[in-house]
């Protein structure tokens, strides 16, 4: 009997160390298949820069695959009812895909699976997108069941206890055949696209596919990872991979970034030893994050904390909720971080923290908002990084900031980017002043303000802001 098996892609858009692939590649005939269902993530449908990447995506995965005779096939609709046509007009009789972990897909990928079994398919679902599934991990307790961890140092040790460096699954050169008369809808149909103001910053700085996440990958082991303790530190300065949206779209896996970076860690020394292993902890703290989520689902929109159930954040905060998404907060380094982000879909890490601290804590705006313009302009828009990341600095999940770590903007501006390379570079109208007022314009004598307009004097006061968020927090 001829075996077809139906490949069943999200977010593992890569034919390297694809563990769905490499099964379903044994097989006399291979059906790879994206299913465009936005409703199938529940509460968290893509966002628009994460729209712009996929369609961008799966187009170059459609070109991967015609070299490795092969072809994408698209489904536009219900997953369950597209899944249904394309097995019955493929004869399929297998069906395989790499597992997701966010809430709201764990269910529905048991229910299709279960449903998909009791039609007589076998059913194969594989781990791709993370080094260790997220009950692997679990701290031992004295009662009989074991619990998620919720510091990650201790997680971290635990993993490295088990091992991280797994073989890499080889890219295939050829693939079989697909069964004739199998429907498929044009990329164009999918709707995936934004304006094209949006279009042009986005293309300028990015290289969606498999391919694209090799090159970025090259150049950061090339050119900083033996810097990247200090580097990536600097905003102003490429120190860090920008690897994480072809990491979200699964265009490249964390085995072969494992396993690409290990000859540097063999032989580094030193500082670039401590660079090349803090870049690996990046890498834990994305296991970290999805191992929360998976067993703290509700926290992508509850704090952790619950103590921070009642936390009395600001209730009228409109309008610095808007200055604060369009850059227009009058605070230089928040301001570029926020612009950065609108025009290229990604900001730098430790902008991130500091755009989020002035959001949660210096405007009292709950970290929620944030959480979901990140959510629809990120390209990298990962669920599970999202939230821990947002909780961190709100102070509300797990091994969160201290309640009064509260990030200055001017203090961190003059430590990081002293030369106020990456504020000059996002907000053109800062360009002339002197170093010593670029990251506090405010406090440059008035002949030189003049010079700066149409650019805000700041929203809220850092000083007097930062006093009542620490007596809010202290109310806990």
């Amino acid at each position: 009997m001829t075996t077809t098996t139906l490949l069943w892609l999200r977010q593992d858009l890569r034919l390297t160390d694809n563990t769905a692939l490499e099964l379903a590649r044994k097989s006399d005939q291979l059906l790879p298949v994206y299913i465009h269902d936005p409703k199938l993530n529940g509460r968290w449908p893509p966002g628009a820069a994460s729209d712009w990447w996929l369609h961008h995506s799966l187009a170059s995965l459609d070109e991967d695959l015609r070299k490795s005779g092969s072809r994408l096939i698209l489904g536009v609709g219900p997953t369950e009812e597209v899944l249904k046509e394309l097995i019955r007009s493929g004869n399929v009789n297998r069906v395989c895909w790499n597992r997701r972990y966010e809430p709201d897909l764990v269910d529905a990928d048991r229910q299709l699976k279960k449903m998909l079994a009791a039609s007589g398919l076998e059913v194969k679902t594989c781990n791709s997108n993370l080094l260790f599934e997220p009950w692997d991990i679990q701290r031992d307790t004295k009662t009989e069941s074991p619990a998620p961890y919720r510091v990650f140092t201790a997680y971290w040790r635990a993993c490295n206890k088990r091992g991280l460096h797994d073989a890499v699954h080889h890219r295939p050169d050829r693939l079989p055949g697909i069964p004739r008369g199998v429907p498929s809808r044009k990329l164009e149909s999918l709707g995936l696209m934004p304006e094209t103001r949006r279009d042009t910053g986005l293309r300028n700085h990015w290289q969606p596919g498999e391919k694209g996440a090799q090159i970025r990958l090259d150049k950061f082991l090339k050119e900083s990872v033996e810097d990247y303790t200090n580097g990536r530190n600097q905003p102003g300065i490429t120190g860090t991979s920008g690897i994480s949206p072809h990491l979200h779209f699964g265009e490249i896996g964390p085995r072969q970034i494992i396993h690409a970076i290990k000859p540097w860690t063999e032989r580094a020394t030193g500082s670039a030893s401590e660079s090349t292993e803090t870049y690996i902890r990046e890498i834990g703290w994305r296991e970290f994050a999805h191992h929360l989520l998976f067993h703290y689902p509700q926290s992508d929109q509850h704090p952790l904390n619950r103590r921070f159930r009642n936390f009395s954040w600001r209730k009228d905060y409109g309008d610095d909720l808007i200055a604060w998404q369009q850059g227009n907060t009058g605070i230089p380094l928040v301001d570029a971080g926020m612009r950065e982000l609108w025009q290229t879909g990604w900001m730098h890490n430790r902008v991130r923290m500091i755009v989020a601290s002035f959001l949660a804590k210096n405007l009292m705006i709950p970290w929620q908002q944030g959480a979901r313009w990140f959510w629809d302009t990120l390209v990298d828009a990962d669920l599970a990084s999202n939230t821990l990341g947002w909780q961190w600095v709100a102070g509300c999940g797990a091994d969160a900031a201290p309640y009064f770590r509260i990030f200055n903007p001017v203090l961190q501006g003059e430590k990081f980017d002293p030369e106020g390379t990456y504020v000059r570079r996002w907000i053109p109208e800062l360009k002339a002043l002197p170093n010593r007022y670029i990251h506090k314009p405010w406090t440059a004598p008035q002949s030189l303000q003049a010079g700066i307009a149409p650019y805000p004097p700041p929203i809220v006061d850092l000083k007097a802001s930062r006093e009542r968020a620490l007596a809010a927090y202290r109310q806990l």
